[in-house]
């Protein structure tokens, strides 16, 4: 099995380093991934969470990583940049059915991207990523390493979810089907966007950060065994929260922390705000 196959050349470290039967695995990898095939997260509905990561997918492009040297790639006068030879930007096709706008946007082979998604430019997919179909992809975003996007996202201008690929056994960002992730947004360490929520601009959330939820009442916040999840249908926005603590307390210094608050959760109006324009499409 190729599970059994990544794990046993992971193992071997530097010592893999020209190893063809390595390199065949890896490409096997690689090619799961792109189709779609293989996620380095995927649902499970017989999970507590929802969904299963499988850590040796992670391993696997890690090993792509060690096996790849460096080198010269050019496309003409448009393109030239230096990298692992194991990780070169897809070339896309009208096969793929996938609108990418000329002005510098990017995705590495191993990301899968379903058709009808859109890539405005400059925005970048890494490897392992899993975008599904009529996703929106704005200018300046970008898809970290094995972060999965749901159907139907809209990831606006300069939003970032953040890649894992390292410690191996830690969850990628996963945003489900329907989220609006606004402009400049960051979510990052695994953090879990359940379906329709939507995060107003500049929202950042992170293992990390509390998330307040006003409507309900509730903290949430990130443990050991599960990711900060924001709720489903949940519009967040940024927020703020007294500092109570240290040399405040005596010094009136009146500072705050940010922290993303759950407001409301969605209703018509916030749909009508919010859908992708389908003759944009």
């Amino acid at each position: 099995m190729l599970h059994e196959k990544i794990e046993h050349w992971f193992a071997l470290g530097a010592a893999v380093i020209g190893n063809k039967d390595a390199e065949a695995a890896f490409y096997e990898l690689r090619s799961g991934l792109e189709a779609g095939t293989l996620r380095s997260a995927e649902p499970d509905a017989s999970l507590p969470l929802g969904w299963r990561v499988n850590a040796w997918v992670k391993r696997g492009i890690l090993l792509g990583f060690r096996l790849g040297q460096l080198r010269e790639m050019n496309d003409g006068d448009v393109l030239s940049f230096v990298d692992k030879d194991t990780f070169p930007a897809r070339r896309l096709t009208l096969d793929d059915h996938i609108r990418v706008v000329p002005g510098g946007s990017s995705i590495r082979e191993g990301a899968y991207v379903a058709p009808s998604v859109i890539c405005m430019p400059p925005m970048f997919i890494n490897v392992g990523a899993y975008v599904d179909e009529g996703s929106m992809i704005d200018s300046h975003a970008l898809v970290g390493s094995c972060a999965q996007i749901g159907k139907r996202v809209h990831l606006s201008a300069a939003a970032q979810i953040g890649g894992v690929l390292e410690p191996i056994n830690a969850s990628p960002v996963i945003i489900e089907d329907d989220v609006l992730v606004g402009g400049n947004c960051g979510v990052y360490e695994g953090t879990l966007v359940r379906t329709r929520a939507v995060l107003g601009a500049g929202t950042i959330l992170t293992r990390s950060t509390p998330l307040y939820d006003l409507v309900r009442g509730e903290i949430y916040r990130a443990t050991a065994e599960r990711p900060l999840e924001v709720p489903e249908n949940a519009v967040v926005v940024p927020g703020s929260r007294a500092v109570k603590k240290g040399k405040t307390e005596t010094d009136d210094w009146n500072l705050s922390l940010y922290t993303p608050v759950i407001v409301k959760y969605r209703d018509e109006k916030t749909d009508s705000g919010v859908g992708l324009e389908e003759w944009l499409r």
